[in-house]
């Protein structure tokens, strides 16, 4: 994927390999460099350098900076380019500040996070993301709240956190006040489509689920399906099914399910949802073939017009960049869940967006404040519009994209945003429970229904029994909202 995730669904696919393939392996390393080891806190840190209003963060001017970064989809120019800022601030640093990209962040930094010797700054994305549950449960993160509390670079009066969408510093606490998470990147999830293969159908996007029905059967009619999905990465479904069932009983139906309580997945709200797509597939709507397509294939087919929709997230305008420009009309635009019924307990709008890109500073860095100030010069109005321009991405700076020409997805999305107002949700499953998300709810029930190998009812039972499990699983730990 391109960009993350939320639950830094940037590159999910490549993480999701390891359903079948290292999995248990890589659990292995997550407990093992979680584990720490190595020298003491106070082994190796450099002195702290002196506070002032231009560094509020009492960075060291003269130390040396170790970052890592993930390179998947967003590359690593964007941070290279913070850099460049950093180094205008501090250019005693320079020479000494060191910035590397992997596609391989557990296997390279677990012998330094074991050693004691982790880097500064770390983008945690990717195939081999750490388990962010098992890092904060076993004290490996520093508290970034130093960082939150200081003063944005573009507006002295603000603090960093004051200048974040909603949600954002949410999404990095694990049930206390502290924050160990920094999601860079915010993502829009949704019904992705094109407007100018709608307009061929003479339609628009439908605000209602009869209107979605009727939409399929017209397109059905032309050999055109109504929706295709990663059929081998079936966890992206929920990017659009999460938000239609808040939409249907209310955010207290997605809160329930994140705190594992019994019986979540049995909400009316729920069934409603599921016997919805489950209709898509009985119907013949999807494009035959999508339960064994991966998310580059089913976004191909997709933009080749093939079928109308897909559940996606923002990233899929860079990811598709190649295919939707070989139609100059494609016009990529991302829709809100369409309307059940008029008893919906929100309004239509809602919309699932959330921070993506997560990045971490180790609480045995030898320059955690440093790790800090590079962060609060990416959140400032200049990197986070470099960013935009780069990646066709929003950060989680609110705003920012100011005299931007917006390329249309990402338009689309600021528009669904604006649209949205405070009907917003964050479901939180993918962030605390990676296995029970990804596998055990994505691929062995949600892919089983979508490929009518299971009923809604026997996904559901499925799914909570799943829940339960883990729930009842003390090696787990359980996170609240």
């Amino acid at each position: 994927m391109g960009s993350t995730s939320a639950f830094n669904r940037r590159d999910l696919v490549k993480r999701a390999a390891a359903l079948g393939i290292v999995a248990v392996p890589a659990m292995g390393m997550l407990s093992a460099c979680a584990g720490g080891g190595g020298s003491s806190d106070s082994d190796n840190k450099v002195e702290k350098g002196k506070k002032s209003a231009k560094n509020p963060l009492a960075v060291n001017e003269s130390a040396g900076l170790d970052v890592v970064i993930f390179d998947g989809g967003f590359g690593d120019k964007y941070a290279k380019d913070a850099q460049s800022e950093y180094l205008k601030a501090f250019p005693k640093a320079d020479g000494k500040v060191k910035l590397s990209s992997t596609q391989k962040i557990q296997s390279t930094l677990q012998p330094r996070f074991n050693g004691g010797n982790p880097p500064d700054l770390v983008d945690n994305s990717g195939a081999e993301q750490m388990d962010f549950g098992t890092l904060v449960a076993k004290d490996q993160l520093t508290d970034l709240s130093a960082l939150l509390d200081a003063p944005s670079v573009d507006d002295p009066d603000k603090k960093v956190r004051d200048t974040l969408r909603p949600g954002v510093v949410e999404m990095g606490q694990f049930g206390g006040e502290e924050t160990w998470i920094l999601y860079y990147a915010y993502t829009v999830y949704g019904v992705w489509y094109s407007k100018g293969n709608l307009q061929k159908l003479d339609a628009e996007y439908p605000e209602t689920w009869d209107d979605m029905l009727a939409l399929c059967a017209k397109a059905k009619k032309k050999g055109v399906a109504g929706w295709t999905y990663p059929g081998k990465y079936p966890y992206y479904l929920p990017f659009s099914l999460s938000p239609f069932i808040a939409k249907i009983g209310g955010a207290e139906v997605l809160r329930k399910i994140d705190n594992l309580e019994p019986n979540a997945w049995k909400d009316p709200a729920v069934k409603a949802a599921f016997d919805a797509y489950y209709e898509l597939y009985k119907k013949g709507y999807v494009l035959k073939g999508s339960p064994g397509l991966d998310h580059l294939q089913s976004q191909k087919a997709w933009a080749e017009g093939k079928a109308l929709f897909i559940p996606n997230g923002s990233w899929v305008e860079n990811e598709s960049a190649k295919q939707i420009a070989k139609n100059p009309n494609f016009d990529l635009a991302v829709g809100a869940p369409s309307s059940l019924s008029d008893s919906d307990k929100m309004p239509y709008g809602t919309i699932w967006a959330s921070g993506g890109e997560p990045y971490i500073v180790p609480r045995k860095a030898r320059n955690a404040e440093g790790g800090m100030e590079l962060l609060r010069i990416m959140l400032s109005k200049k990197s986070s519009q470099n960013f935009i321009r780069q990646v066709s991405s929003l950060t989680s700076l609110n705003g920012g994209t100011e005299g931007l020409k917006l390329p249309p997805g990402l338009a689309s999305a600021q528009v669904a945003l604006e649209k949205a107002g405070k009907n917003i949700v964050n479901p939180r499953m993918q962030d605390w429970y990676v296995a029970l998300q990804k596998e055990r709810i994505g691929v062995g029930a949600l892919g089983e229904m979508m490929a009518g190998r299971l009923t809604p009812d026997e996904a559901i039972k499925k799914i909570q029994k799943y829940a339960d499990d883990t729930r009842d699983d003390s090696s787990v730990k359980k996170y609240k909202r």
